[in-house]
């Protein structure tokens, strides 16, 4: 286990002078914060929708180089970053008042270029998810399935993946959302429709550019949510410091906006990204008080690598054992498989609140 030390996660540090195009954006953006957005944007609407569009007019060896490029640049470049970009300004919205159509950007232009449906992506994680808290109610909850199964985790992927569309609609419809429903049905059905109807200009093109892009754009978010989710307090499910985790000091912060800080995400969800490393060590002790699970030099990836391996040790060894909490690794691997284990059928997080209290 480690120790907690300094923090490398980046945060804010504002610049003594800005160049031309920069200062022409942050008339446009909400929080000056938030100008690597900007920067990141114009890359990728540089490089790969271009890249994106060239792949429907070329044949041959040139379409199966164009393609592997645009697959890598989409997946090992710019995925990650553009996802939690995505994430980031689907809760703070980006643009002021006066240009709000800037909003639109990224999931309605951007966005499909990574199998982003419009407006589905925002309906799920904010108004669903969020509101849920990963408990029964959450379409995506962890809570059914064996933390540290890959097996499990498939048919996790597999139910969302094929029942997503419906269960988010009946969702909606069921907590009188009607706005929400119209959103992800003209979003889904909308995306889906476009994709069929370019699979007539060319079907090649059309499942490089936007299909397997999706496929893989919904494997891996919900590979990070069933990681951010795996540790879950069979007797206070729905306490973020027992049900989230929150990943320190790791790349992956650097390159995807600090989303490693899963518990004060889901504790202050409209936080900027830029707050979460002093936030964390200025409510250090309710992660104490609360045995929270704090990794550090491991991201969620590598998070959900060990439990589908079982490798508790390497989890215990990656653990930052606040103020000595943990008196061993076996004791903190102890807790971890508790955390992990599969909720029976008809668990009701209510009940076991009312029973505690």
């Amino acid at each position: 286990m480690k120790n907690l030390g300094s923090i490398s996660d980046p945060t804010f540090i504002p610049k003594d002078k800005y160049s031309s195009i920069d200062r022409f954006f942050l008339k446009l953006i909400r929080d000056e914060r938030d100008l690597p957005f900007i920067h990141l944007t114009i890359k990728i609407m540089l490089t790969l929708l271009p890249l994106g569009i060239a792949i429907y007019f070329v044949d041959g060896w040139l379409f199966a180089a164009l393609s592997v490029v645009y697959l890598y640049i989409n997946n090992f470049v710019f995925k990650g970053s553009f996802g939690l970009m995505l994430h980031c300004t689907s809760h703070r919205k980006w643009f002021k008042k006066e240009y709000e159509k800037g909003n639109l950007l990224l999931p309605w232009l951007v966005g499909p270029f990574f199998g982003q449906s419009p407006e589905t992506y925002a309906s799920h994680h904010i108004h669903m998810h969020h509101a849920e808290n990963n408990l029964e109610e959450d379409l995506s909850s962890t809570m059914f399935y064996q933390r540290d199964s890959l097996k499990d985790f498939m048919k996790y992927f597999s139910h969302f993946l094929f029942n997503v569309l419906r269960e988010l609609i009946q969702y909606f419809t069921f907590k009188k959302r009607p706005k929400l429903v119209k959103k992800v049905k003209i979003g889904e059905i909308g995306f889906m429709v476009f994709c069929i109807a370019m699979c007539f200009v060319n079907w090649k093109a059309t499942l490089v550019v936007f299909v397997i892009p999706l496929l893989i754009s919904r494997f891996v978010m919900m590979l990070g949510n069933f990681a951010q989710h795996a540790f879950v307090d069979p007797y206070d499910p729905g306490n973020s410091y027992k049900n989230s985790i929150t990943c320190i000091n790791t790349k992956y912060n650097h390159k995807c906006w600090n989303d490693g800080y899963h518990i004060s995400h889901h504790k202050k969800p409209s936080m900027h990204w830029t707050e979460h490393p002093k936030y964390f060590l200025k409510t250090i002790d309710e992660y104490y008080q609360n045995n929270a699970l704090i990794f550090d030099g491991i991201d969620f990836l590598k998070v959900w690598i060990y439990l589908m391996r079982k490798d508790y040790k390497s989890l215990a060894a990656n653990t930052v054992n606040l103020n000595n909490r943990f008196a061993s690794e076996e004791e903190v691997i102890e807790m971890m498989k508790i955390r992990t284990r599969k909720f029976p059928k008809g668990y009701s997080s209510k009940e076991v609140v009312s029973k505690v209290s």
